[in-house]
């Protein structure tokens, strides 16, 4: 498929720029492969569609306030610092982008927060965009650790036009987010509140966690039209003994397993046996899907309603099929469902 079959028309007033008033009453949509059918529900009502020993795989990565803004010596000019992945800990060496690029040389230093308090020099440029950074800090490295956070900011996606309010802290992140390392939050499972997972535990379905720390490759934006020549970031993730155990005895027992999200689905996807059973795995995935696929674990998935011409928008496609995805949104278009972070959800069932 080519990348201009994914341009749909988005009224702008439709991207959310906040979350619902309590995360399990966004809308959600209902889209049944099979019969193309497609309902209209609040998200807690999700529980309807699932039974006993059925499995839903969350992302359990945590977001942190990846972004800073700092001033360049001299010049004063200011610079957005966009914190991607941690490279050295001793050394205190980071890999980032920076905003305006252009301006950005090897051995310039940046300054950051009131006095002054923290200090990086630019040590390397590592791609047209990329930089990688020395922050000069004297004490411990929790001191530091800390001092970086509490300098950073929420890192909503741009698409998300307003300044970062206190309560993003919270929102954009999921109530079961553990392992830090995220720039982005997957965004399906913010949609699941403390008491509606517990409901889903009493009526018995299982919850297997996976990891995937989502980087700035979910946003980068595609270029060419012919989708085989994307290439993607690579994102670290981790599958676990018992999780991939809790997926497969749902295979053997034929249940449904539901992957809470796209960063999920590639989880899954990216270490899978030729018999579709889920492989315990740690290190890196750079997998991108997009139509015809044919996805080996999950047969259910929950996921937001994308922006058009993304990365994520063709996954869904990959798993929905083009024709039943176009029209799905064609309708939220038309019943004012809300798009992006935190926009509105949609449950899709294969059987």
């Amino acid at each position: 498929m080519k990348l201009s079959q994914f341009r749909y028309k988005l009224p702008e007033e439709l991207i959310s720029l906040y979350p619902a008033k309590n995360r399990d009453e966004s809308r959600l949509m209902v889209v049944n492969k099979t019969t193309s059918e497609i309902e209209h529900r609040i998200f807690k009502d999700i529980i309807e569609y699932f039974e006993d020993n059925d499995v839903m795989v969350f992302n359990n990565t945590k977001v942190f306030p990846a972004r800073l803004y700092g001033n360049k010596e001299k010049t004063g000019a200011e610079i957005e610092v966009f914190l991607l992945r941690e490279l050295n800990r001793e050394q205190r060496l980071w890999d980032v982008l920076v905003d305006p690029a252009r301006k950005i040389r090897i051995g310039n230093k940046l300054y950051f927060g009131e006095n002054d308090i923290l200090v990086a020099e630019v040590i390397d440029n590592t791609t047209s965009r990329g930089r990688t950074l020395r922050f000069l800090y004297d004490g411990n490295y929790e001191d530091f650790k800390k001092t970086l956070y509490k300098l950073g900011e929420t890192p909503l996606p741009k698409f998300i036009k307003r300044e970062v309010v206190p309560e993003d802290k919270e929102r954009y992140q999921t109530i079961y987010a553990k392992h830090e390392g995220a720039v982005a939050a997957p965004t399906a499972g913010l949609h699941f509140s403390r008491e509606l997972l517990k409901r889903l535990e009493i009526k018995g379905i299982n919850f297997a966690e996976i990891t995937l720390h989502v980087g700035l490759g979910n946003f980068r934006s595609v270029d060419v039209e012919d989708l085989t020549k994307h290439k993607v970031d690579s994102e670290q993730i981790n599958i676990n003994e018992e999780a991939a155990e809790k997926v497969n005895n749902a295979k053997e027992e034929h249940k449904s397993i539901c992957a809470v999200g796209t960063t999920v689905m590639r989880t899954l996807e990216s270490s899978v046996t030729t018999a579709g059973y889920l492989n315990p795995f740690d290190g890196w995935t750079n997998k991108f899907i997009f139509p015809p696929y044919d996805f080996k674990v999950a047969n259910r998935m929950i996921t937001n309603f994308h922006l058009p011409l993304t990365t994520m928008l063709m996954m869904v496609s990959a798993f929905t099929g083009f024709d039943l995805l176009m029209e799905a949104y064609r309708i939220a278009i038309k019943e004012k469902y809300t798009f992006g972070t935190y926009g509105d959800a949609m449950l899709i069932l294969d059987k």
